[in-house]
């Protein structure tokens, strides 16, 4: 048997090789299921900030062709995602849904204005964009005011800044834990096998022909157990949709892509990196310090 047959970790028993690709897949799901949380995050923050409506109330002497132009004019804005016309009728069937009773009649006529209600783009949905928005539009003569609920968008920011910090700190430290555990999981399994390479050391071999094999193996532990991550998040991603359709508007498969090929990097990099670190530590190791 050939000296490269006999420090190759095939000499591994089949738990060892099972335990060890299992625990690296367990860790990487545990980061993947985090990056989920943090796309869903990043898309939940832009579609609450892009459905935050700002109401323009028009005069009631413009006609509706006049506020028709209006709203194209309004749309060609760079601050605006989109628009929707509020004409008196539609308006004051809104309010007789909400109302539960038809107070035009009550009233003998429809006392409401046609508006213009108007989304912004994720990037300018803060106070002070909207505030630098109103003033833009409010020199227009056919726009009677602009009504929006200022401590409601203050408050949705605020929010979204915590909850932003929060995961990204519980994101670096679940990092480094799956780092550590990797780690831990690879360093045991070489440990099974620290005699075998200080035999091969000593007999000749050099470092770099010894920790060859050991490290392919490490980046195909990585793969598989990388991969199989993906497979389970895939299974998760599914469930959740039967669970909740409306989830898909929070995510999509080109992002999940993104997270997943970064799974496979973080898998090949943290195994491969962590073999090479614990099969150097043996190469370094004193015959006698083998037995503690």
């Amino acid at each position: 048997m050939s000296v490269l047959e006999q420090g190759s970790p095939r000499t591994k028993t089949k738990s060892v090789y099972i335990s060890t690709v299992i625990s690296i897949a367990l860790v990487l799901l545990m980061i993947g299921l985090l990056g989920l949380i943090l796309v869903n995050a990043k898309n939940l923050s832009k579609y609450v900030k892009e459905n935050i409506v700002l109401n323009i109330i028009v005069n009631d002497n413009v006609s509706e062709g006049e506020v028709l132009t209006l709203q194209k004019d309004i749309e060609k804005n760079n601050y605006v995602l989109r628009t929707e016309y509020v004409s008196k009728d539609l308006a004051a069937k809104n309010l007789k849904e909400d109302l539960g009773e038809d107070f035009v009649e009550y009233l003998g006529k429809n006392p409401l204005l046609p508006s213009i209600d108007i989304y912004l783009k994720e990037q300018y949905a803060n106070s002070d964009s909207i505030h630098t928005f109103i003033q833009g539009i409010s020199k227009n003569s056919k726009i009677k005011e602009v009504v929006y609920q200022e401590s409601l968008i203050d408050m949705v920011n605020q929010n979204i800044r915590n909850i932003s910090m929060v995961v990204l700190a519980f994101a670096v430290i679940l990092l480094i834990i799956a780092i550590a555990l990797i780690n831990n999981t690879i360093r045991l399994s070489i440990y099974s096998q620290r005699f075998l390479i200080k035999s091969m050391q000593l007999i000749g071999a050099t470092k770099s022909f010894i920790r060859r094999p050991y490290i392919l193996y490490g980046i195909v532990h990585g793969l598989i157990g990388a991969l199989i991550a993906i497979l389970l998040l895939i299974f998760t991603l599914q469930f959740a949709q039967k669970q909740i359709p409306e989830i898909i508007i929070l995510g999509n498969w080109a992002e999940f892509g993104v997270i997943f090929v970064a799974i496979i990097i973080l898998g090949i990099l943290i195994s491969g990196l962590s073999t090479y670190f614990a099969v150097t530590k043996y190469l370094k190791a004193k015959s006698h310090s083998l037995y503690r």
